[in-house]
């Protein structure tokens, strides 16, 4: 084991040398004889996500109609081939592709092969090599991170102040994989040529016609995508973890719901605003998620990590009630029902020690556009966590966590049952960071109704006001470490610097029989 880390700790160096000098890396067979500019090109990055024990989504974008060949190997020189794929990444699609790496040996380093041929002469491009890590079969220890928010509030690459920084000290982290709880792009943020910043300099972005104008178009939701990719730590950081994709608002518009969202184009047949449709395509497009069966454009799922682990990635967008959290006939909704029976099923099957939920928004932060209304019982969408944490609680689950961002501060908040409106559930953690590039924020106010205590929180201060950006240092990310022998869970939250800025250690619990529930109750 030590032999490999060392010469995975090798790999990345090298990597990501190879990836600052955008020289073509190893290809998959002997091109043929021409000239650079003629062979297909890798537009942007590479990425790989939905890991599990023996499968893995890659995606790439093309710089022309070209077919994607895919190879993997557990060594890097690919002296053997252990498994390989290929599909088109045509105009439809934006000359993106993802494929489904199947039978890979569980608990491995994978490196995986990426290269575009040219669909009309045959030409063979260029290369790159990706790394990923499949999910364990048995006890060993995990370590992934989690974060969101993205080129927010016209903050976009200014080279000169590092860029996407925090994607460069993630990779330092080492991570098995990346949770990116939602806001991937500020479609609804223009990325303007300079912004003033508070001390008097000035902020340079790189700019693109994309990004100029808010998003309507597919093309416009598209180019918001394509602009990260031009960031060179956004690019290394993805090619070498794996990262588990959910949405929120941003990705549309601010604060949009299913029925309240809309422009001039209108609505599809079936009632979905086009505005939305259009994000979602572009964001399936640009996402290395894997789609669920019939159930295309489903953005909630499960993943599994391994014996310790497993991820319950929620969509609190796209089945809420409306756009705000009000209403006098205090009903409402934000995962729907479906989404809340399934979510219920697949916590009560698990076998995991953990079980992670992966939130795009929190569920005790007083937001409109959130879950939480104020002091006091349960109204609104709160039923909704209510009926949630009830059930949990019958169904005798241990081990529940929750992760989330969008708020663009950092903070850990404990929700006792002791020390809330509403009582009938078992304490559990919640934790909030963010933003990985964007406006920073100051902490917000939490409601009562389920008890959160804040025990750590931080963000900007009253006299640094709102919409910090990010060369101030408040960009924050957190790391989740599980022990493979005790099935200790410990959560650190990190700044841009790396520095650990708070940390706990959560024992687990052991998982409570359904029947002993009933005999209890």
């Amino acid at each position: 084991m030590a032999t490999l880390r060392a010469s995975r700790a090798w790999t990345r160096r090298q990597f990501l040398v190879r990836s600052a000098s955008s020289l073509a890396i190893a290809s998959l067979a002997k091109p043929h004889l021409s000239r650079a500019a003629d062979r297909p090109q890798i537009a942007g990055g590479i990425q790989s996500g939905d890991v599990s024990g023996g499968s893995a989504v890659i995606w790439a974008r093309a710089d022309r109609p070209a077919r994607m060949q895919v190879e993997c190997s557990t060594v890097e020189s690919f002296k053997t081939i252990i498994a390989s794929t290929s599909g088109d990444a045509l105009p439809d699609a934006d000359l993106t592709a993802k494929l489904l790496l199947a039978d890979l040996p569980p608990g491995q380093d994978i490196f995986y092969r990426v290269r575009f041929d040219d669909i009309a002469t045959g030409l063979l491009g260029e290369s790159r090599v990706g790394h990923l890590r499949t999910a364990p079969a048995a006890r060993q220890s995990v370590s992934f991170l989690w974060s969101g928010d993205t080129a927010g509030q016209g903050w976009g690459i200014d080279v000169s102040r590092g860029g996407y920084r925090s994607y460069r000290t993630m990779l330092d982290n080492n991570p098995d994989f990346f949770i990116h709880c939602g806001d991937h792009i500020y479609a609804d943020c223009t990325i303007p040529s300079e912004q003033k910043l508070p001390n008097g300099e000035t902020w340079r972005n790189i700019v693109t016609e994309e990004k100029s104008e808010v998003a309507h178009t597919l093309a416009q939701f598209r180019g918001n995508y394509k602009y990260n990719h031009l960031d060179e730590h956004f690019r290394a950081f993805h090619a070498e973890v794996p990262m588990f994709a959910q949405w929120d608002d941003h990705e549309v518009t601010n604060d949009w719901s299913p029925i309240g969202t809309y422009d001039e184009t209108g609505h599809e047949d079936d009632g979905t605003p086009r505005l939305v449709a259009r994000a979602r395509r572009a964001f399936f497009d640009f996402m290395p998620i894997r789609d669920i069966g019939a159930r295309h454009g489903r953005v909630y799922r499960k993943i599994a990590y391994g014996p310790l682990l497993d991820v319950f990635m929620i969509d609190m967008r796209s089945y809420r009630d409306d756009s705000w959290n009000k209403g006098d006939d205090h009903r409402g909704w934000i995962l729907g029902a479906e989404q809340l029976a399934w979510l219920k099923r697949e916590l009560a099957a698990s076998r995991a020690t953990w079980k992670v939920i992966a939130a795009d928004l929190p569920i005790g932060l007083i937001s409109l556009d959130a879950v939480a209304l104020g002091d006091g019982p349960p109204d609104r969408r709160e039923h909704e966590v209510a009926d949630l944490l009830a059930s949990i609680k019958r169904a005798g689950i241990r081990n529940i966590v929750w992760l989330t961002a969008d708020m663009h501060y950092t903070a850990a908040h404990y929700y006792d049952p002791n020390k809330a409106q509403f009582r009938d559930f078992e304490p559990f953690w919640e934790f909030v960071s963010g933003p990985l590039h964007a406006g920073s924020w100051g902490p917000g106010e939490l409601d009562d109704t389920f008890g959160p205590v804040a025990m750590y929180q931080h963000g900007c201060s009253a006299a640094q006001g709102d919409n910090l950006a990010p060369c101030f240092g408040l960009q924050f990310f957190g790391r989740v470490d599980i022990d493979g022998r005790s099935a200790v869970m410990t959560v650190t939250l990190k700044d841009v610097d790396n520095r650990e800025l708070w940390s706990v250690d959560i024992v687990p619990q052991p998982q409570v029989h359904p029947s002993l529930v009933a005999q209890r109750s």
